[in-house]
């Protein structure tokens, strides 16, 4: 517990204006997140990457008898693959059936790839890429460039059956999209299995399917867990992250953007900032771009079908896109910077480990949903409550200026509950808490958001 004399010192240091700002810490990395972040293999995620570009197709839409072509023959292996990493990973199809409806045009079978590491809470963290793919006579490059659609496609394979119920076999490589995003998963499930860490939060690394069809395996995975009730704390969502270099010639391979969806202090946009600050410490020489917006201007991912149904997640896209070679058949092993996408596992790594081995986030609502801040004593000061998280041994409470993006100051206090900041007036600055336990590993933060205010109608006299 922290002594008064010690919380009144903290004091004097925020109201002087010395504090730390948010990037420092008092703690050392862990060392147990320096290996698991070290394991990452460009060599395996290059393998994954041929084998999965090897199908030639992952169509939601296409074969599923076959045991070397199609989305049958690409989720058998990922699943037997993953099964063979550590007998503590539990590995299964999380499977449904889904009627025709959108791009769906025909009864099918959709089969997520689903692999958990059980933690010591029941509470999930997932990392998770989706692995079917598209290719259209366009492609993604002639469609942002508002292009006509082609007489003829020199790289085009040969145009689907007529027959809807046939299997949409058509060649669709996808290794960047989301060759990529599957293979950081798929090697994050065997750095994490095989680490040897006792993690507190549960880890589940999912390969979705049906994300070209509009998000489909997401979404039905997401609403099983609002029914069933399942605790997922956080999402990190991996969709093109494998290439550096983009349509235009510019080459970034040392920064990864990662998208949030609003409002200005959502769970996710603290998710996204925690990833900066985290990823960026265990992963210095690469930087994370938090973006304040659910996606790519106009597009979507598997993040948002979460996000719709009010869960905590964040979309990480590569700097630097090539468009020619989305949903088209040049996606392929060449478009591929095994360097660039080993650093974005590795952030991943750093930034899921550490908030797999912290506490949760405290809560900072009343049991009325108010947040719990108030100008008490004086007026003028900033009366910070939040409840306890299980595990946490102490917290830190960070601000900034109301109109700042980020956090600028912070101060780590005890095992307390309540902080009062004199002369820091709640008009002014944003607040949040972060939970942290024994070893120093820390939650992202809840900031103390004011509700919005109810419409309530005028009435008037119409006769005058």
């Amino acid at each position: 517990m922290m002594t008064a004399r010690r919380l009144m010192v903290c004091l004097v240091l925020v109201v002087s204006g010395v504090s730390r700002s948010a990037g420092a810490q008092d703690s050392d990395l862990d060392p147990r997140v320096v290996r698991l972040v070290a394991t990452v293999s460009e060599e395996r995620l290059g393998v994954i990457l041929k084998k999965l570009e090897s199908f030639e197709t992952r169509s939601t839409m296409s074969s599923t008898t076959s045991t070397t072509r199609g989305i049958g023959a690409a989720r058998q292996w990922i699943l037997d693959e993953m099964r063979g990493y550590s007998p503590k990973l539990q590995v299964s199809f999380d499977t449904y059936q889904v009627v025709p409806q959108g791009r769906i045009t025909r009864d099918v079978e959709l089969r997520n790839v689903m692999a958990v590491l059980p933690g010591r809470s029941p509470r999930r963290v997932y990392i998770s890429g989706h692995y079917d793919t598209l290719a259209t006579s366009r492609g993604q490059g002639a469609a942002n460039a508002g292009a006509p659609t082609p007489a003829a496609d020199p790289d085009a394979r040969p145009a689907p059956p007529v027959d809807p119920n046939a299997p949409l076999d058509t060649f669709a490589p996808g290794v960047n999209d989301d060759g990529s995003g599957t293979a950081l998963t798929i090697e994050l499930a065997r750095v994490f299995s095989q680490s040897g860490i006792d993690f507190d939060a549960t880890l589940v690394f999912m390969c979705h399917v049906g994300e070209e069809q509009g998000l489909v395996g997401a979404r039905l995975h997401a609403q099983k867990a609002v029914a069933e009730k399942i605790p997922i704390e956080a999402i990190f969502n991996n969709d093109i992250v494998g290439n550096d270099r983009g349509g235009n010639g510019i080459v970034d391979g040392a920064t990864i953007r990662v998208y949030a969806e609003g409002p200005e202090d959502s769970a996710s946009r603290e998710l996204a900032r925690f990833v900066q600050r985290w990823g960026g410490r265990y992963v210095p020489s690469h930087t994370v771009r938090p973006m304040a917006r659910p996606d790519r201007f106009g597009r979507g991912g598997d993040h948002s079908a979460y996000n719709q149904l009010g869960f905590t997640a964040v979309g990480f896209r590569e700097s630097r896109e090539n468009f020619a070679c989305q949903h088209d058949v040049r996606d392929t092993y060449e478009g591929i910077s095994l360097p660039y996408l080993a650093q974005n596992a590795r952030v991943n790594a750093a930034s899921a480990a550490t908030l797999a081995l912290a506490p949760p986030p405290p809560g900072v609502l009343s049991d009325r949903g108010a947040p719990m801040i108030t100008r008490a004593p004086s007026g003028y000061d900033a009366n910070l409550k939040w409840t306890a998280a299980p595990g946490a041994a102490a917290y830190r409470v960070f601000w900034r200026e109301a109109w700042g993006s980020d956090w600028q100051h912070d101060v780590r206090v005890g095992n307390v509950t309540t902080l009062i900041l004199p002369n820091m007036q709640i008009d002014d600055y944003v607040f949040g808490v972060a939970s942290i336990d024994a070893g120093g590993h820390e939650s992202f933060v809840t900031a103390y958001v004011s509700p919005a205010r109810a419409s309530t109608d005028i009435k008037t006299n119409p006769g005058r």
